[in-house]
């Protein structure tokens, strides 16, 4: 719907209401049907355009095999599957289909993203449950090191922040070193396990 159709039932609908023009009268002001101004005084919105249903019995011939081959691409590795082309080819090699790549092409990219689309929704409707996680006390934790930047004796230095948190608990100990290598790592791991459970 246009937003020019609405501007123009909107116009003819002021000078209906407030000018009390004729419907004629209105038809000749606007250059439009009669028609299109008993629709504009029913309804402030335009009617929705009707789009023809046509019959395309080449297409349905052959959107079978189509179908079919895109449902095949779904387990096979994704270099692997059908191009639009290569279904073209197919039709009409194996098929002896007589229809035109452009009428392939437009079906294929419409249909494998709705093939694609119920695929996922059977996977989620599929998934009922859930696996929860259970961390037993002081078995696991979780290391990493990030950069940062510090003042040292008034100048900016790049070191490295430890970050050590218990996966159970959640209780975590933060240091900064110089460096990342295995003496911090190890030095930040007995830092940190000291700090989450003192003693």
């Amino acid at each position: 719907m246009g937003s020019k159709r609405v501007e123009l039932f909107a116009a003819i609908r002021f000078d209906w209401q407030r000018n009390q023009m004729s419907i004629r009268s209105l038809a000749r002001k606007y250059d439009v049907h009669r028609r299109t101004v008993r629709q504009a005084i029913a309804s402030p919105l335009p009617p929705e355009r009707k789009v023809p249903v046509r019959a395309a019995p080449v297409r349905e011939a052959v959107v079978g095999w189509i179908d079919e081959m895109l449902h095949e691409d779904l387990a096979a590795p994704r270099k692997q599957r059908h191009t639009a082309r290569r279904i073209f080819e197919r039709l009409c090699d194996e098929h002896d289909a007589r229809v035109s790549y452009s009428t392939v092409a437009k079906y294929v990219h419409r249909r494998r993203a709705e093939i694609t689309a119920a695929l996922a929704r059977a996977e989620a409707a599929s998934v009922a449950g859930f696996v929860p996680q259970a961390k037993e006390p002081g078995a696991e934790a979780e290391v990493d090191f990030a950069d940062v930047a510090v003042e040292l004796d008034g100048r900016a230095a790049r070191c490295y922040l430890f970050g050590f948190r218990l996966s159970c608990s959640g209780k975590g100990c933060h240091r900064v070193y110089a460096s990342c290598a295995q003496e911090a790592f190890l030095e930040g791991h007995g830092r940190g396990a000291v700090a989450a459970y003192p003693v």
